[in-house]
């Protein structure tokens, strides 16, 4: 699940998805609410809970603190790994982030082929390195 408030991000996370090593069938949330209805399974989004969460800090409506924040505080989600995939580069986000239990901090790249590598990074780190706990 990609949560970003950013069209041309969307569009450069899900090229980099797409053109990665895994198939990935992606949930897009434009804001922190809309996010949080996806994973509560709120009208109108239903289904399967991600696998992993790539998360924007700087959103309207919810700020990925807080999409952090309450993820963590529901057993039903608090398993699911979240990055933070974000233009912050300030200390006090990334301490925050791992203080709310986030897998990981990724600061946006500003070049596009930065950008890819990083998502493939992540990718090849959550869905291949690790040893995750079956779902339930």
């Amino acid at each position: 699940m990609v949560v970003e408030d950013e069209p041309a991000d969307i569009e450069l996370i899900r090229m980099a998805l797409d053109s990665g090593p895994y198939q990935c069938n992606v949930a897009v949330a434009a804001n922190g609410l809309e996010a949080m209805n996806f994973l509560h399974a709120h009208p109108p989004h239903s289904g399967q809970a991600p696998d992993l969460v790539l998360l924007d800090l700087n959103m309207p409506r919810m700020s990925g603190h807080e999409v952090l924040r309450e993820m963590k505080a529901d057993r039903s989600l608090a398993a699911i790994p979240v990055v933070v995939l974000t233009t912050s580069e300030a200390e006090k986000d990334v301490v925050s982030c791992y203080g709310l239990r986030a897998g990981g901090y990724v600061t946006k790249p500003a070049d596009v082929n930065e950008l890819v590598h990083a998502v493939h990074c992540v990718e090849e780190y959550w869905f291949s390195t690790v040893r995750r706990p079956p779902k339930l």
